[in-house]
């Protein structure tokens, strides 16, 4: 074989795999656009208490066994954030996207809109621009008081 035939066959291969991510993807957003649109369907505002925040996987949660046997199988190996919260007068524990969880503060009671077990989002949560702007202020702050420190040591 000369080096023309095993470069096709790169070529081949490589196109072969581009093909299949392309659909794989096509599938995953159509699929994720349906579960997006059944969220906005069922959600509903509520106050909760906010008891403890956690990260970790489905199975080492408090979940009822019904939810976590019909989980998928990937879903299962993954760490998810996962909010215990008192909803009325009981005490659950919710799954919640990466920015609601970090916005959410413990120990306090919270708007929030729930669909089924998901919290979707928080009333009067900061956008991402916001949060990158609070953090860097709080970044420069931390900066000025160990100068501040360092000025006062000598």
């Amino acid at each position: 074989m000369d080096i023309g035939n095993i470069l096709m066959i790169v070529v081949i291969i490589v196109g072969v795999v581009v093909a299949g991510m392309y659909f794989l993807n096509k599938w995953s957003y159509k699929k994720m656009d349906e579960q997006q649109s059944v969220i906005e369907r069922n959600k509903q505002s509520a106050t909760i208490f906010i008891i403890d925040k956690n990260r970790g996987k489905v199975t080492e949660s408090s979940l009822p066994r019904a939810v976590i046997d019909q989980m998928p199988r990937y879903s299962k190996i993954l760490k998810m954030n996962f909010v215990k919260a008192k909803v009325g007068p009981q005490i659950v524990t919710l799954i919640c996207e990466k920015d609601v969880y970090n916005a959410l503060p413990v120990k306090k009671n919270v708007k929030v809109e729930l669909a089924g077990m998901y919290i979707t989002s928080m009333k009067g949560m900061k956008s991402k621009e916001e949060m990158k702007e609070i953090n860097k202020a709080k970044k420069e702050k931390e900066k000025a008081d160990k100068k501040a420190e360092k000025a006062e040591k000598k």
